[in-house]
């Protein structure tokens, strides 16, 4: 499995991301993770829509919690036609629990805490924390990769501005 040291930080600190770089073009995996009633989905089960999809360390954290309240708000006015996915390490249970605390209902949060698939797959698996990187990947219905944004300080918010550019971009509008 393919080791990318430096590729982001933590408070400064060099991290490792484990598996191959996922570039724009590329056929999007199509791994299994579990929703928060821990029944199995696929990435495929949203095929034939544009999604976007935040990699995100974990719901309990600050920055993870701002960027997941702000994708569900944008959620609002893209419509159901425009899935936004979650993806974390987190339990379904606490995935659960915090979409019910918090009030997230638009956005799916999927949880790839068994196996990292997505993380391995998509090139994000952190080594040192076996977390996911905050990155932000847009897929449209024919399952290509045509955005994507690794956040390279995990501490940061992603470029929201930009990945909702992307999206219009990608619907044609």
């Amino acid at each position: 499995m393919a080791e990318r040291p430096g590729m982001i930080t933590f408070q400064g600190t060099p991290l490792t991301l484990v598996g191959d770089e996922v570039k724009v073009g590329d056929q999007a995996s199509d791994v299994e993770l579990l929703n928060n009633d821990l029944a199995p989905v696929k990435l495929s089960d949203w095929r034939d829509q544009v999604c976007i999809i935040a990699s995100v360390p974990s719901l309990d954290t600050p920055v993870c919690d701002i960027e997941t309240r702000r994708f569900n708000d944008e959620a609002a006015s893209l419509g159901p036609e425009v899935p936004i996915l979650t993806i974390s390490m987190d339990l379904p249970f606490a995935q659960k629990r915090w979409c019910g605390a918090s009030g997230v209902t638009r956005v799916k949060t999927l949880s790839d805490h068994r196996q990292a698939a997505f993380g391995l797959a998509y090139g994000l698996l952190i080594k040192e924390l076996r977390l996911l990187a905050r990155a932000v990947l847009i897929i449209d219905g024919a399952g290509t990769i045509r955005y994507m944004q690794l956040v390279k300080e995990i501490t940061e918010e992603p470029d929201y501005d930009s990945v909702l550019r992307q999206l219009q971009k990608v619907l044609g509008k």
